[in-house]
This record gives C-alpha cells, sequence and structure tokens, in this order.
C-alpha cells in the first residue's frame, strides 16, 4: 500500500475500503436528495469561542450536522505554503473576513494533517456521516484516498488538469464544481476524469461570491448543465445567506440539483471565513423538511390515475345516458344518446360499442346505460 507524506502507511485494508460504500453516491443512485455539510476549516473559530481543542470543535461539528440529519461532512484540507503565494489578494467580504492575504487567511487554518483527518474520518464512521475533504494538494490527496469514497474538487482547481487527473486516478466518484468557468473549462475537466476514470461524476453549479446576492445566485445554470451533461449528477454548492423558507435550495432542487453542498457553522454571527454564509443545524433541519415537502408535492411522475382519485374519477366522468325513451327491441343510433355524469355507467370512448346494439329492455330517458340493457340486432327472445 502506498504512505502518506508522513510515512504514515494505510491503516484501513483494500478490502474494507472496497467494501465501504459512500452515503452520497448511494442516495444519488437511487434519486434521493443528499446534503453536505462544508465545515471546512470553520471548526477553528469555534473551538476559540467555545475555548476547546479545534479537534474537540470539529467533532462537535460533525455531531450537530449527523443529529441535523446531514448526510455528510466536508473539510478542505491544505497547506497554505503550497496552496497561495504569499501575495495573494483577498475575494471575499472583508467586512466579515478582514484578512486581505490569502495566505495569512489559510496558514490561521491549515494545522490538521493525516493524522487529524484520520481521527476524523472514524470518528465520522462511529456515528454513521460520511467523511470527505477537499485536497488542495498531491500530498492530501493522496493520503485522503484512504479516508474517502468520494472525491471533492474545489471550483479553484477547476482548470488544474494535472491536478484533477491525479484525483480522478485514484479510481472514485468525483464530486466536482464548476464556479467562475465557461462551458469549455468544464468539459475539459470531465474529460480528463473521463481519461482515467469511468466511476459517476457530480457537477456542481456554484458562484464564486462570498456571500452569493441572490440576485447572482443563476440557478438556471442548472437546468443548462444538465442539458449539456446528460450523463453526469448534478448539483450545487450554494453561497447564499440561508433564508427562512430555503427558497434558494428548494429552487436549486427543482432545477435538479440532488446534491447540495452548503457551508456548515454552529454560529452565523462569528466572524471570519466561511460562518456569514453558512447554514447551521436549523438551517439545515428546515432544508431537509422543505425538501421531503417537495418530494411529497413533486410525487412520482407516474402518468396513472391515484387511488385518491378514484371517487373523483367514477363521479365526475360521464357516461352515456338516454336522451329520451327507448323503447325495447329498439335499435340504437347516435341521437338517442347523450354524456352526463356520473361516469358509473358506459363511457363515452366506447359509443361505438352502444350504436347499433338493440335496447333489451325498456330504457326510460335520463337512464345511464349498462351493457346489459343492450343485446346484439340478431338476438331474439326464445318463443
Amino acid at each position: 500500500m502506498d504512505s502518506d507524506s508522513n510515512g504514515n502507511s494505510n491503516t484501513i485494508s483494500e478490502n474494507a475500503s472496497e467494501n465501504r460504500r459512500s452515503t452520497i453516491m448511494k442516495r444519488l443512485e437511487e434519486g434521493k436528495f443528499v446534503l453536505i455539510a462544508e465545515i471546512g476549516v470553520n471548526y477553528y473559530d469555534i473551538a476559540t469561542k467555545e475555548g476547546i481543542t479545534p479537534m474537540e470543535a470539529a467533532k462537535l461539528m460533525i455531531r450537530k450536522a449527523k443529529e441535523a440529519g446531514i448526510h455528510a461532512v466536508k473539510f478542505q484540507t491544505y497547506k497554505a505554503g503550497t496552496l497561495a503565494a504569499k501575495a495573494s489578494p483577498y475575494y471575499w467580504d472583508i467586512t466579515e473576513e478582514p484578512t486581505t492575504s490569502q495566505y495569512e487567511l489559510f496558514k490561521k487554518f491549515d494545522s490538521f494533517g493525516y493524522e487529524e483527518y484520520k481521527e476524523l474520518k472514524e470518528y465520522c464512521d462511529g456515528i454513521g456521516i460520511e467523511f470527505l475533504s477537499t485536497a488542495f494538494d498531491y500530498d492530501s490527496a493522496d493520503y485522503l484516498d484512504e479516508l474517502m469514497e468520494v472525491y471533492k474538487i474545489s471550483s479553484s482547481d477547476l482548470s488544474n488538469l494535472p491536478f484533477i487527473e491525479h484525483q480522478a486516478g485514484k479510481n472514485k466518484p468525483v464530486l466536482m464544481s464548476v464556479g467562475a468557468s465557461d462551458l469549455p473549462e468544464i468539459e475539459a475537466a470531465v474529460d480528463t476524469i473521463r481519461s482515467v476514470s469511468d466511476q459517476p461524476i457530480a457537477l456542481l453549479h456554484c458562484v464564486l461570491e462570498y456571500p452569493t446576492p441572490l440576485k447572482d445566485a443563476n440557478l438556471l445554470k442548472i437546468l443548462s448543465l444538465k442539458r449539456q451533461f446528460p450523463e453526469l449528477y448534478i448539483g450545487y454548492s450554494d453561497h447564499t445567506k440561508p433564508t427562512e423558507n430555503c427558497d434558494v435550495i428548494k429552487t436549486a432542487y427543482n432545477l435538479g440539483a440532488q446534491v447540495i453542498e452548503k457551508h456548515f457553522t454552529l454560529d452565523k454571527t462569528l466572524k471570519g471565513n466561511d460562518h456569514y454564509h453558512a447554514m447551521d443545524p436549523e438551517d439545515a433541519r428546515r432544508i431537509l423538511a422543505a425538501i421531503g415537502e417537495l418530494d411529497v408535492i413533486r410525487g412520482n411522475g407516474a402518468l396513472n390515475c391515484l387511488e385518491t382519485e378514484m371517487t373523483a374519477r367514477r363521479n365526475a366522468r360521464r357516461s352515456i345516458v338516454a336522451d329520451g325513451n327507448i323503447p325495447k327491441g329498439t335499435q340504437i343510433t347516435d341521437s338517442m344518446l347523450t354524456f352526463k355524469r356520473p361516469g358509473t355507467g358506459i363511457s363515452p370512448d366506447k359509443l361505438f360499442e352502444v350504436t347499433g346494439k338493440v335496447a333489451a329492455v325498456d330504457i326510460e330517458d335520463d337512464t345511464i346505460l349498462t351493457f346489459d340493457m343492450l343485446e346484439d340486432p340478431d338476438v331474439k327472445d326464445d318463443v
């Protein structure tokens, strides 16, 4: 087996890895909604607020995500020195996160390595929630292979085709955000994955604006991705601020986003990093409840009459009705008939089976016809 960059050999056997089943992929395959809590590195700030260690804070957030019903938690694995040059400018709202250097920001949140993520993975397994982390360098991508069933590729690496190829080469499903990209770039990234792997791919619409104003959410891009990549799963990585009615997430889901990734915090009032546009556990519960209601409303799409419609179907549809008295022995013509409710008699679509028949009994005006009132013209009474 491979070893990670710190010399740690894999402790989970290849057979065990093969037998693990991704909750994310299982739900996608079953057509079910998936909610991923992007913890990212928010646990550092939670640790400071609560007076606990970053590891304790990370586990606390995992536990709260699980209690809220979230299906998977995602972290971010990087080292500032391999991610950003020291002169890298900011691209976020500095009224919320005042750090103006990417390097300085990332340096505050890069202390975890293989051993810490392994501990978090084992904690996730213990409470029954899927673990994954976005890798931002080759070493991280290599040691995370032991710990994850699905790779997540950031929008920021969409044009980093060598790195995409390296991760796809692990032969696992890939979730890939496509923020700030054009169609040819998305196609090139997908082609790169397909050149080394036939595993499932999910493309996540994303807007790299923190937070994303509602006017910039551009959720119709989800439909565009579905049309352009019909063979792939489509999702949405959301950076809008949570709303009471979950309108953004509900709209994204109705447009075809089956997997939603959203930043996660335990305190949306915290300054810095990804708290101000994140969901908290109560937001997550609202989202999942809203999606559950939508699933009820959306139904299964089957083109058939519901059992609950049967009474209305019988009473609101029409039957063939006598339009005047029809004496016994009379051969029935169209002019003797009309169509009225309820639909408990002969349906109008069987008119051709009625005309030409002979009345077997006297049929009074406004009678709902049934076939036992009719007989073929050549049928005669016994003598």
